[in-house]
């Protein structure tokens, strides 16, 4: 089965960088249907495919039903030819890191979005419409063209598969977190065992985008092969995560994401910020805050992913003209400084710095306390020691979290940031305080020297 992923974003090649794959040469990878190979049928200044194609051995794919009561249907099936669960397997196993959104050589490439197409020659699919349906609404131009069961006997109609190309213009880890996602979906069918930890891994990749899906219930069943108790679990933990936001446990009767906001206003009121920053604004909840103070003059909004934008932007269109002249977004890296930036009363990342990889936290400082330099910097981030408290909580909080911090951790790296960019810092709990693990956010507040 094969999968190829084109781009023309000049110079093409750095594609290679983005999937972790030198394309002068070709790669095999072992993987439990069997060998995987990575391939470069084009690699040009102008436009590079990489290939992905995946040989099953389908011996080891029936001994692997052994012992369970499936009939011929382990030993005769599509299995080793149509790009279902086993293509979306090897895509994890051979592209993770990309999968990931890491590229150290050519970080600013990893986090944009490139022009995309992606071809998978024999998809299978269950459902004329699906393809449309499940990757449309992500921004993909879509043509799924139906495969005759034998051209040369017309009158026995189509097979159950689709020549699946897809194009847009999308950050390349989205477009491989939603492949590996989606391509089990259209197949309807899983050659694995699915448990509890399916629902991790489908939170994992779906997290930035399946909370929002039209069809995020049937992708959720099909993908956790309609295991009800899983399947539930799933869209609970998807609705928490609808609006960017994870809505955790009630602080005094109050969602924490809710007391977080009031915490944030309560402080810039305080400071008497008038020229606010919102630095990853995401779905702008706390812009739709900052709005309704009468107070702030002038808000300006920033964030990495365009489809957060996009619904800040409907949101925008809907508020009277005077208020909309108060408040403006754009795309923007939290890595690169953007000197337009520079003279507000207060920035605010709530939420933020968690989501940024360590290595490049360094970038973030510099682009926040040496290029925009606002008097006040507010910073919010979730207390690790407090997740004992999230009842059913494993891990992190939110699937795309690259770290959470302990107070004393997060202290560390606040005081050494002012004390390296000539700020000084407070410290604030947001929620309540428990005595044995402290609130379960934790706010710094940076102020400038000078200022």
């Amino acid at each position: 089965m094969l999968l190829t992923l084109t781009t023309t974003r000049a110079p093409a090649t750095d594609l290679g960088y983005l999937l972790f794959k030198h394309p002068d040469k070709a790669q095999r990878f072992d993987t439990a249907a069997g060998p995987a190979f990575v391939f470069y049928p084009r690699a040009d200044e102008q436009e590079c495919t990489a290939a992905l194609l995946l040989e099953v051995d389908p011996v080891a794919l029936s001994r692997a039903h052994r012992g369970q009561d499936t009939g011929l249907g382990h030993y005769v099936n599509d299995g080793p030819y149509a790009a279902g669960s086993l293509l979306a397997v090897a895509l994890s196993r051979v592209f993770k890191t990309a999968m990931n959104g890491r590229c150290e050589a050519r970080p600013e490439l990893a986090a944009s979005p490139i022009p995309l197409r992606v071809h998978v020659p024999s998809a299978p699919c269950k459902g004329k419409d699906l393809p449309e349906r499940l990757f449309g609404p992500l921004g993909w131009q879509v043509d799924a063209r139906t495969i005759p069961l034998d051209p040369a006997f017309p009158e026995w109609g189509d097979a159950p598969y689709v020549d699946l190309r897809l194009t847009g213009e999308i950050r390349l880890a989205d477009a491989l977190r939603q492949l590996y996602v989606l391509l089990p979906v259209l197949d309807d069918a899983k050659h694995y065992w699915v448990g509890a930890d399916e629902v991790d891994k489908l939170l994992r990749a779906g997290g930035d985008w399946l909370a929002a899906h039209p069809e995020r219930d049937l992708i959720s069943a099909r993908y956790l092969k309609h295991r009800g108790a899983y399947v539930r679990t799933a869209l609970e933990r998807l609705t928490e995560l609808e609006g960017g936001e994870v809505r955790e446990e009630p602080a005094e009767n109050r969602p924490l994401a809710a007391v977080r906001r009031e915490t944030v206003l309560g402080v810039l009121r305080e400071l008497g910020a008038r020229r606010v920053l919102d630095l990853g604004c995401g779905g702008g909840a706390l812009l739709r805050e900052l709005v309704a103070e009468p107070t702030v003059t002038e808000i300006v909004g920033t964030d990495v992913s365009p489809r957060a934008l996009a619904g800040v932007a409907r949101w925008l269109e809907r508020l009277p003209e005077r208020t909309r002249e108060r408040i403006a977004v754009r795309q923007s890296s939290l890595t690169y400084g953007d000197p337009s930036l520079a003279g507000f009363d207060a920035a605010v990342l709530m939420e933020v710095v968690e989501h940024v990889d360590p290595p490049r936290l360094p970038a973030l400082e510099r682009v926040v306390f040496d290029v925009a330099r606002p008097a006040h910097v507010l910073v919010t981030t979730p207390n690790i020691e407090h997740n004992v408290r999230f009842p059913g909580l494993t891990g992190l909080r939110h699937p795309d979290h690259r770290f959470e911090w302990t107070r004393a951790q997060f202290r560390a790296w606040a005081d050494a940031v002012a004390d390296h960019r000539g700020y000084t810092v407070a410290f604030r709990p947001v929620g309540p305080d428990d005595p044995e693990v402290g609130p379960p956010t934790q706010l710094a507040v940076f102020s400038r020297k000078e200022a």
